[in-house]
C-alpha cells in the first residue's frame, strides 16, 4: 500500500476529534482510500485496525441483508458488512482484489468488504468540502465530506453514521 501526500504545510498533525474527521485548513487528515463499485472512498486511518484479504465468511441466519457473515480473527468473532449492499449498489463476484477493512466504531469491531484498497493518503482538511446531496450513488448522510484532489474527488465516509446504533445493534444480533 503506497502512501501519498496531497496537502499544504500544517502546524497540526491531528486528524480526529472524538473519532470524527475534522475537515479544516491546517489539520492533516490521514486516510485509507478504497474503491467500491468504481467510486473512491476514504476513512480515517485511526479508525482502521487492519486490512485483510477476503476469507471464508460464516453466514448467520436471520442477519440483516448487508451483513455477509462473521469471521474468526485471532479468536474474535467479527461481523462483516458488504458495503455494496449497505449502499444499495449492485453486488459483484468476489475476486483477489477484495479486502475486509476492520474498524472499531461505538466500541465494537466490525469488518466491511470493499472492492480494493488503494493507498494511505494525507490531505489537508482545507481541501475537504461538505458533500452535495447528489455527490454519488450512496446516501449523503454517510458522507463526512468530499476531498478535492488534483486529479480526482475522494468521498470521505463517516463510519459513525455508517454504523449508527441501530445498524450496530443489527450487526450485534448477527454476531
Amino acid at each position: 500500500m503506497a502512501t501519498t501526500t496531497a496537502s499544504t504545510p500544517s502546524t497540526s498533525p491531528t486528524n480526529t476529534n472524538g473519532g470524527k474527521l475534522v475537515a479544516q485548513a491546517g489539520v492533516q487528515l490521514q486516510l485509507v482510500t478504497f474503491e467500491v463499485a468504481g467510486e473512491e472512498f476514504a476513512v480515517d486511518i485511526l479508525s482502521v485496525q487492519e486490512i485483510n484479504r477476503m476469507m471464508v465468511l460464516t453466514r448467520v441466519p436471520q442477519s440483516p441483508p448487508d451483513v455477509e457473515g462473521v469471521i474468526n480473527l485471532r479468536g474474535r468473532i467479527i461481523p462483516v458488512v458488504d458495503l455494496r449492499k449497505r449502499f444499495g449498489m449492485t453486488t459483484a463476484e468476489r475476486n483477489e482484489s477484495n479486502r475486509i477493512i476492520v474498524v472499531e466504531v461505538f466500541g465494537r469491531v466490525i469488518g466491511f468488504i470493499v472492492d480494493r484498497v488503494h493507498e494511505v493518503l494525507r490531505i489537508d482538511g482545507g481541501i475537504v468540502e461538505p458533500a452535495p446531496s447528489m455527490v454519488c450513488s450512496i446516501d449523503s448522510e454517510f458522507i463526512a465530506g468530499v476531498g478535492k484532489l488534483q486529479d480526482r474527488l475522494l468521498i470521505l465516509l463517516d463510519i459513525q453514521k455508517l454504523f449508527q446504533d441501530q445498524n450496530v445493534g443489527a450487526v450485534r444480533a448477527a454476531a
